[in-house]
C-alpha cells in the first residue's frame, strides 16, 4: 500500500477539544510516516440522533460514510463522560450501521487505533475498553495499544505522544503486512 488513508474520528463539538487535538497530533504523525489523512470530529459527526427506521440522508453524513468507506485504517477518539465515551461518538458510530451492506462492512479487517481522555484515570480506562468493546462490534482490528490520558495531569497529551506514536505505527504496519 503506497499512501494508506487513516481516518481519525471523535472529539467534541467544541472546536479545540482535548480530544479533537490528540486526533489530530495522531494524524500528523501518520502523515510523516506517509499516510493521507482525515480528520472527522466536532461538525463533521454532530448528526441528528441514529434512528435506524427513519434514515434521513445529509451531506454531513454522506461525507463522513464516503470518508469511512475509502479509511485504511481507522483512530477512534474520546472523552470520557460518565466513565464512557461521549453520545457524540456513540451516535457517530451508530451511524456506521449504514455501512452494513457495504461490500466490506462495517470496519471490516480495518486496524483501528483508540485514544480516550479524561480527567482522571478510571474514566480514560473505562472509556477506552468501550472504545475496544465497539472496535469488535464493528469488526475492526484494535491495535495491541490503545491509548488512555489523564488530561488532570500536567501536559499529559504532550507526555502521551510517544504511546501515540506507537498506536499509529501499530495501525501502518498492520496495513503494509496486507
Amino acid at each position: 500500500m503506497s499512501q494508506p488513508h487513516i481516518v481519525a474520528l471523535g472529539g467534541t463539538t467544541r472546536a479545540e477539544s482535548a480530544t479533537g487535538r490528540t486526533l489530530a497530533a495522531a494524524l500528523r504523525i501518520a502523515e510523516a510516516q506517509g499516510a493521507r489523512t482525515t480528520l472527522l470530529t466536532g461538525e463533521a459527526i454532530d448528526f441528528p440522533n441514529y434512528d435506524p427506521a427513519g434514515i434521513k440522508n445529509s451531506a454531513e453524513i454522506d461525507a463522513f460514510l464516503t470518508a469511512l468507506r475509502g479509511a485504511d485504517g481507522i483512530i477512534l477518539g474520546s472523552p470520557g463522560y460518565h466513565g464512557t465515551f461521549s453520545g457524540l461518538v456513540k451516535n457517530a458510530l451508530d451511524h456506521v450501521e449504514l455501512m452494513a451492506k457495504d461490500e466490506r462492512p462495517y470496519f471490516s479487517g480495518m486496524p483501528v487505533g483508540q485514544i480516550a481522555i479524561a480527567a482522571g484515570w478510571q474514566a480514560a480506562v473505562s472509556t477506552l475498553t468501550g472504545l475496544r468493546t465497539i472496535t469488535h462490534a464493528l469488526r475492526g482490528w484494535p491495535t495491541p495499544l490503545g491509548v488512555a490520558i489523564n488530561s488532570a495531569e500536567p501536559d499529559a497529551i504532550a507526555r502521551a505522544e510517544p504511546q501515540i506514536a506507537l498506536m499509529v505505527g501499530q495501525i501502518l504496519d498492520f496495513l503494509a503486512r496486507r
